[in-house]
């Protein structure tokens, strides 16, 4: 038996930096839009020191809320001769607008530019659902075998289901990647999943330079399904809110209406909230309650896991 031989591997830390402004999700990116992307250094002791005093060098952007998601390590991922490997990182700052301090700039872009299929607050986004089933139909229809067939079909009906309220908001990286092998967007032209002369459209959605738009769709994922049982929403919002801004924050996030009363309900009931005492006026003038947020219950305990209590179909 013997050993493969030794592969010359780079590896890097990428940075899936997420803020919230004017009720929109967005993601800070370098003005080729790729997420900001830096060597690994051996001098700090964690690989998360690492990101936050590289971010801070690059961009002069101190991050919040740091953890990391996932690695990348696919085999196509090649750099200088040598396989890539990326190790990725969820983080998240209060509105940081376009930092130009360090040596690079780095630009707030909203999310949905580059996912707008998950974007559901005002309910299903069309043309875009319209060209992505005329498309993933025609794939369905392409399968090589029966058995193929059925598994494609299944795929499809869970991530894109036709009824809204089987809608899963947190299946962003399975939607982007069955989306990717069906060659709807532009990622897979680029890759040589499809032929260039193939005149299969592409779905509406910038594209991201290398597998940066996979990355940052695990981010989403990822921040989507810890809203429900972390408080980390609250990373995300100034010292004082009222309970209608936090609503609109959480929506943001997860593409999604939510019930008023019974999201006013949640967030008291779990005690992640406490009046300030002070008012101020909301979008009609009227006088609305600022709240910060109890960061003590953080050492009480984890808030109680539960599904977002959507609204509408």
């Amino acid at each position: 038996m013997t050993n493969e031989p030794n592969q010359n591997v780079l590896l890097d830390l990428s940075a899936v930096i997420v803020s919230v402004a004017s009720n929109e999700p967005q993601v800070m990116l370098l003005p080729d839009k790729s997420l900001p992307t830096g060597p690994f250094g051996t001098r700090h002791r964690t690989l998360e020191q690492g990101l936050r005093a590289w971010v801070e060098a690059q961009s002069g952007l101190r991050l919040g809320y740091v953890e990391q998601l996932y690695t990348f390590a696919d085999k196509d991922r090649m750099a200088d001769g040598r396989r890539l490997v990326s190790i990725g990182y969820l983080a998240l700052v209060r509105e940081p607008g376009a930092m130009t301090k360090g040596k690079h700039r780095l630009i707030a872009s909203p999310w949905y530019n580059f996912f707008p299929w998950e974007d559901r607050r005002f309910g299903v986004p069309q043309p875009a659902t319209d060209l992505i089933m005329k498309g993933l139909a025609a794939w369905h229809k392409s399968s090589p075998d029966k058995s193929a067939a059925k598994s494609r079909a299944s795929r499809i009906s869970v991530n894109f289901p036709s009824d809204p309220r089987a809608w899963n908001e947190e299946l962003v990286l399975q939607r982007y990647e069955l989306l990717w092998e069906a060659g709807l967007i532009e990622e897979a032209r680029r890759s040589g999943r499809i032929a260039a002369n193939d005149r299969t459209p592409t779905i509406p959605g910038l594209a991201m330079p290398h597998d940066h738009r996979r990355i940052l769709a695990t981010g989403i994922a990822r921040l989507r399904a810890k809203i429900k049982y972390r408080p980390v929403v609250f990373e995300l919002m100034p010292p004082a809110f009222t309970l209608l801004q936090l609503q609109n924050t959480v929506e943001a996030l997860a593409g999604l209406r939510l019930h008023k009363q019974n999201f006013r309900r949640l967030v008291q009931g779990q005690g992640l909230v406490e009046e300030t005492g002070v008012y101020t006026r909301d979008v009609r003038g009227r006088p609305a309650k600022l709240f910060t947020f109890r960061r003590e219950v953080l050492n009480e305990r984890a808030a109680a896991g539960t599904k977002l209590p959507r609204t509408g179909p």
